[in-house]
């Protein structure tokens, strides 16, 4: 059985601020909505912030990110970063984040407020990880 081809760009590894700035917007909307019990909000914020976070660890340590249509390999090249340590937990924790993007986005049925609550901890986790990753 042949590795999976994950196609991805290049890019200059000082453009990581860029996506960590997404991130963070994502971060700070995905609360906002939480505050106004705004749920699928949440989940969307939550998703894209992950999604933002995790292309700011790749650039900084890579200089690329995943840039197919499958956003699950994202979290399949996270796994390949070999400098961090804790790196293959954090990619199974992003591949979970990312999973509930089918039932946030196409679902016929809103997201529940136990499901953002979940997904708001573990976006959370992931992003202040990777801040401590690239040293912010």
């Amino acid at each position: 059985m042949t590795a999976k081809r994950i196609t991805t760009r290049k890019i200059e590894r000082t453009k990581y601020v860029v996506y960590l700035k997404k991130a963070e917007e994502f971060y700070y909307t995905m609360l906002e909505a939480k505050n106004e019990k705004r749920w699928n909000a949440v989940g969307l914020n939550a998703i894209h912030c992950a999604i933002s976070a995790c292309d700011a660890v790749l650039v900084f340590h890579l200089g690329l990110r995943s840039s197919g249509d499958d956003h699950s390999d994202a979290a399949d090249l996270l796994s390949t970063v070999s400098n961090i340590q804790d790196i293959k937990q954090k990619s199974k924790t992003l591949a979970n984040i990312l999973s509930k993007k089918n039932l946030v986005e196409y679902e016929d049925r809103d997201f529940l407020e136990n499901e953002a609550e979940t997904l708001i901890k573990l976006t959370t986790r992931f992003f202040d990880w990777v801040k401590s990753k690239i040293g912010t």
